[in-house]
């Protein structure tokens, strides 16, 4: 699952438009809001990076191979208290509704404990669904590149060269 920065403002409008219809807020300004919310996805995209590129710096340091990226990854996330993955969905959904509740562009968040909850599962389900692109492309690239052997460096530089294309193909820019 990944977070394109391309689609954040196609995401925050249907976070804002989605919520408006069906009355668990009330906005003041749809757009300023949904820059509200494209704010939190845009750190969640950069604190993802800051992850990506320390797990890089530091495979190249010690002179580690690819499939160690994972791990190193992970690591440094839970080291620096950033959440990924179905976790860090829930952490986007978490800070949307907290900008809500801070937000002079949001005029009212409707519903008690219960209701917040179904709001939040509203929000995890629209990110979820943006995101769950990554894994379709994933396979379309593994498909493509199926007569290479994974993990060698024939595979890792024709993956990355296929994943342009399909992108590219897909009109998804990083």
């Amino acid at each position: 699952m990944r977070l394109y920065p391309t689609k954040i403002p196609s995401i925050a409008d249907e976070v804002i438009d989605s919520l408006v219809k069906t009355n668990d807020i009330a906005v003041h300004d749809a757009k300023e809001a949904s820059l509200d919310v494209e704010a939190v996805l845009k750190e969640y995209v950069r604190l993802d990076r800051e992850v990506t590129d320390k797990a890089k710096d530091i495979l190249e340091e010690r002179k580690l191979s690819y499939g160690q990226f994972g791990k190193i990854k992970r690591a440094i996330a839970d080291e620096r208290g950033f959440v990924m993955g179905e976790e860090g969905v829930n952490w986007m959904a978490n800070q949307i509704l907290e900008a809500f509740m801070q937000s002079q562009h949001i005029d009212e968040v409707f519903g008690d404990d219960d209701q917040l909850a179904l709001t939040r599962k509203k929000i995890k389900d629209i990110l979820l669904r943006n995101m769950q692109v990554d894994e379709e492309l994933d396979e379309e690239v593994r498909n493509r590149i199926k007569n290479l052997q994974e993990g060698t460096a024939a595979w890792e530089v024709e993956y990355a060269k296929a994943m342009e294309q399909i992108k590219r193909k897909h009109g998804i820019n990083e």
